[in-house]
């Protein structure tokens, strides 16, 4: 049975049954292995039971003080909690397996979810017997042997931290998405992480449509000694004494914000150069440096995901499920960590491996400890290492590890074993030279080299650098060395050259980028950060191109509702004092319905508190500065906290907060369709309206390209006449998905005359045909490929709109057979059967025998043949049958032949292991077949009996034998 111990390992010598559970199926199988007869390793397969929607509780509770958010706000924050729909096999499974059992052993992560985790277990499986905590931060034989010895109480202050953050995810996602919804775009969402993280990056992009390109000259030389030796290049840093402007010099808009420097334009580059001709180099002043590097601390959740983004091209989410991936499998620590400390066995490993791979050498006296850098420390936990007391060498997990899990393994491996090495030291030259112009001006340069002469950690590992670390062009000399030279040494000039410049953008934000902004200011969890990104890129408020990290024009407009009027729920200081208070929640020092009561309710809430809630001021901290400087009103509306914050919008204009000013007239409106731009016409002042290309960025809507897209889309319609049929009139567009026709329906058309329905009064009816009427769709048709807006014809637009076109009847099915055009080109669709055409022109063209006998053909995937699988994997451990990845209508998936299981969004079909094939497939077959119908919540789920400390103290306090 998967999950079982193999006899192999430890054993219980008091003869007791114990059932372990673990998150995972993954961590079941290797837990199991190391632990003897008498343990019983079943996972739960993550979390097992959460806040219900409000509309799956039970109907007696929807009017009730659950109804609202599955919280209680009224009485002590007080959840509702239900056992997800597809646990409930689950649950019962682990039900059965705790009647056998004589002790339970939750061996949960050792985090705040982990530990609500199984404070979940417990409230769902209601154990009878003993149960205790088994903690451990690496999947190795010891290690799990020695948590089954040292077993805790289920620590209620941290699960009051896990449930006051979800509390608060729910009651922030409640309170605030309604407002976006009806000032925004339907369907929108507003989380308190996800938020700030979505405005950091609107910000940088705001400042790169605010940035305007500065241009500088300098001059570049090289140069070698005059009675011979090695060239090396050197750039002009002064004239006259006045120090050349470099970028760093320029504002973002292109000014020079520098006063008492030159600054060089390509005419006065050019004449500085040929003054410069002939002239007589000599070296005037040469200095050393001593230069000493010290290696990086070891990773933590945060670092990794960067440098797994720099090194590896790994965005966040996808480095921690290789991480999760490689901590299940034994090879490294727990990957949820805000600690950079080792344990004395890790450190002892790494100096005795860095001896014997590099030499004593290379191995400081003294073990090196590391600071902690972010400003809040999670639960206490070991740096992201390999597991063990002695560390395997990549190159002794070449056969076992494969893609991005060795690459990922490797680069921890080097991180934590440089973290233990020597500095690397070496000497800095900088030498400055100079000359005489033949117009009487001086003209010095300066080269700089740096010369390793003791590796150090950079025989093992070197940190990779961000964008906005290198940004401008003048700062790339280092590690290049330099020939001896001395002070009055006459030097040749071999080249002489006038070099332009422009400065550049701030750089966007990448996934490494922003999660460092995010930890340097607090906000957050280095945890949650994979999940946030991956959330604000699947919401549409962000998109990836390449590395960079774009928002779209919708995060524009809903970022500028929260600034304008709900500052402090985006403001940073006030976010990661939240965090602060979430940490005082963990430790016992703040009372978390205290907390609750004065973020939802306000200073004046029930019970009287002040001082506290979303003003700002969180309990214990300082209030944070305004964010639009505004204060008044939109400051004053979230001091009564963010109750009922969508119950008066009055004072919220929503076409202003949708608008974006382009320039000279021309605006950018978000729209219920998409982003689109409205602006006079140059010659007639006509107002033109045009739809946004989805690939251009907002920092690339310059007035020239919005006064291109005006021009070119002819203000959007193009009409070509009218609908004998309807009357209605009939238009081209050109729309984010390309060409199209549609036809124009008037919102204020009266509603069409309607039957009166029996037993219903006139006005009913006429009420209910007026509703109808406004909810009718226009018909509309995408241009085939050899059509143009420009030159389609009424003739050809009506035919579009008439798809799609009934070819006939099936004589054995009855079925209709119609042809239509789709998003993968033209087909047939007969019930649910489709069948791909060769051209567009068939849609009109193709008849009913010849429909038929495309049908009776072998179906393909759009003309596809039949592929073999990607990969085989081996036996699946359950059904004992081959593992296979197949390539599906929805994409890859991992199959034994019976069960399918999708591969996930980071899942690799080219990399993926046979483990995480087993893994995928296990949690398909934990959830069971899919409910035909959904079950309504019954009213007996089981209630959070812990809101309060105390209780939660009573739960980790049951009987232990």
């Amino acid at each position: 049975m998967a999950g079982k111990s193999n006899g192999n390992g430890a054993g219980t010598s008091d003869g007791l049954r114990r059932l372990v559970i673990v998150e995972s199926q993954k961590k079941a199988t290797q837990i199991g292995g190391f632990l003897g007869d008498g343990y019983d390793v079943q996972a739960s397969i993550g979390h097992i039971r959460d806040l219900p929607q409000p509309s799956q509780l039970p109907d007696d509770m929807k009017k009730g003080p659950f109804g609202k958010f599955a919280v209680d706000v009224d009485n002590g924050f007080e959840p509702y909690y239900v056992v997800d729909g597809d646990k409930r096999s689950k649950v019962n499974d682990l039900k059965r397996r705790l009647k056998d059992a004589d002790e339970l052993l939750l061996a949960t992560d050792e985090d705040r979810e982990g530990e609500a985790i199984a404070w979940h277990l417990v409230e769902a499986l209601n154990p009878k017997i003993p149960y205790r905590r088994m903690v451990f931060h690496e999947i190795t034989r010891d290690a799990i042997q020695r948590a089954v010895r040292d077993t805790r109480e289920i620590d209620a202050e941290l699960v009051n931290a896990q449930e006051t953050r979800r509390i608060l995810d729910r009651l922030y996602g409640y309170e605030l998405s309604p407002v976006l919804w009806r000032k925004v775009r339907a369907g929108l969402s507003a989380g308190r992480v996800q938020s700030v993280a979505t405005r950091l990056v609107v910000e940088r992009e705001r400042e790169r449509m605010a940035f305007r390109a500065a241009q500088y000259w300098d001059l570049r030389g090289e140069f070698a000694p005059s009675e011979g030796g090695n060239a090396f290049p050197a750039r002009l840093v002064s004239v006259d004494g006045s120090r050349v402007a470099t970028g760093r010099d320029f504002s973002d808009v292109g000014q020079l914000k520098t006063s008492g420097v030159t600054h060089l334009d390509e005419a006065a580059a050019t004449t500085l150069r040929a003054a410069l001709e002939g002239a007589s180099f000599a070296v005037r002043s040469v200095e050393d440096k001593p230069y000493t590097r010290r290696p990086a601390a070891p990773f933590i959740t945060s670092t990794l995901q960067q440098e797994a983004s720099r090194k590896l091209r790994l965005g966040a989410r996808q480095a921690m499920r290789v991480a999760q991936s490689l901590y299940e499998g034994g090879y490294i620590t727990y990957m949820r960590t805000d600690s950079t400390t080792l344990s004395e066995q890790a450190l002892t490993a790494a100096r005795s491996q860095a001896a014997e791979l590099y030499g004593p050498e290379f191995v400081p006296e003294r073990p090196r400890v590391y600071a902690k850098q972010s400003k809040n420390a999670q639960e206490a936990h070991e740096a992201i290492r390999p597991s063990g007391e002695s560390f395997r060498t990549p190159a002794q997990l070449a056969g076992e590890l494969r893609g991005d899990e060795f690459r990922l393994y490797e680069l921890i491996w080097r991180r934590t074993v440089a973290s233990q090495m020597n500095d690397a030291r070496g000497t800095t030259a900088s030498i400055r030279l100079g000359a005489s112009t033949s117009d009487g001006r001086d003209a010095e340069f300066s080269a700089s080299g740096t010369v390793i002469t003791f590796r150090g950690f950079l025989a093992a590992y070197e940190e990779g650098r961000d964008e906005s670390q290198h940004r401008d062009d003048e700062g790339g000399d280092a590690e290049r060395r330099l020939p001896q030279l001395t002070r009055g040494q006459a030097l040749d000039v071999n080249s002489l050259t006038a070099d332009g410049h422009e400065t550049s953008a701030p750089p966007r934000y990448t996934e490494a980028s922003l999660v460092k902004a995010l930890e340097e200011r607090g906000i957050g969890r280095p945890s949650t950060y994979a999940a946030t990104i991956a959330t604000i890129q699947d919401r549409g408020y962000v998109t990836a191109r390449g590395n960079a990290l774009i928002p779209s024009w919708l995060a524009f407009a809903v970022i500028r509702l929260l600034e304008v009027h709900f500052p402090r729920l985006v403001d940073y200081d006030f976010t990661a004092a939240m965090e602060s208070d979430l940490d005082a929640i963990s430790r016992g020092e703040e009372d978390r319905v205290h907390w609750l009561t004065q973020w939802y309710f306000g200073a004046d809430g029930p019970g009287g508190h002040r001082g506290g809630g979303a003003d700002g001021s969180a309990v214990g901290g300082e209030s944070g500065p305004d964010t639009d400087g505004s204060g008044g009103a939109a400051r004053d509306h979230v001091n009564d906290g963010i109750k009922g914050l969508a119950d008066d919008l009055g004072a919220i204009d929503a076409r202003e907060i949708s608008t974006i000013e382009i320039g000279e007239g021309i605006v950018l409106r978000v729209g219920r369709y998409g982003p689109y731009l409205e602006g006079p016409d140059v010659d007639s002042g006509e107002m033109l309206k045009a739809s946004v290309p989805e690939d251009i960025a907002p920092d690339e809507m310059t007035v020239e390209k919005a006064r291109e897209l005006l021009t070119s889309q002819s203000d959007g319609d193009r009409v070509l006449g009218q609908d004998p049929e309807t009357g209605r009139t009939v238009v081209a567009r050109v729309g984010r998905y390309g060409p199209y026709v549609t036809e124009l329906i008037e919102d204020d058309a009266p509603a069409p005359v309607a039957l009166e329905e029996a037993g219903t009064p006139a006005k009913k009816t006429a009420k209910r045909a007026t509703k109808k009427a406004a909810k009718a769709k226009p018909r509309t048709g995408s241009l085939f490929k050899d059509m143009q807006v420009d030159s389609v014809t009424l003739e050809q637009a009506l035919k579009l709109l008439s798809l799609p076109r009934v070819v006939g009847a099936d004589p054995e099915s009855g079925d209709e057979i119609t042809a239509q055009n789709g998003r993968y080109g033209p087909y047939l669709k007969k019930g649910t059967d489709s069948r791909s055409l060769t051209s567009e022109d068939q849609i009109f063209d193709v008849t009913l025998s010849e429909a038929l006998a495309i049908y009776a053909q072998p179906k393909m995937r759009r003309g596809q043949v039949a592929k073999p699988p990607l990969k085989e994997l081996g036996a699946d451990p359950e059904s004992g049958q081959p593992i296979v990845v197949k390539e599906g209508r929805f994409g890859p998936y991992a199959t034994d032949g019976t069960t399918n299981a999708t591969l996930r969004k980071d899942d690799d079909p080219e990399t993926l292991t046979f483990e995480r094939a087993v893994e995928l497939l296990a949690e398909k077959r934990a959830k069971g077949p899919a409910p035909k119908k959904r079950a309504a919540v019954k009213k007996t789920a089981t209630k959070k009996t812990a809101a309060k400390k105390t209780t939660a103290k009573k739960t980790a306090a049951a009987k232990q034998g």
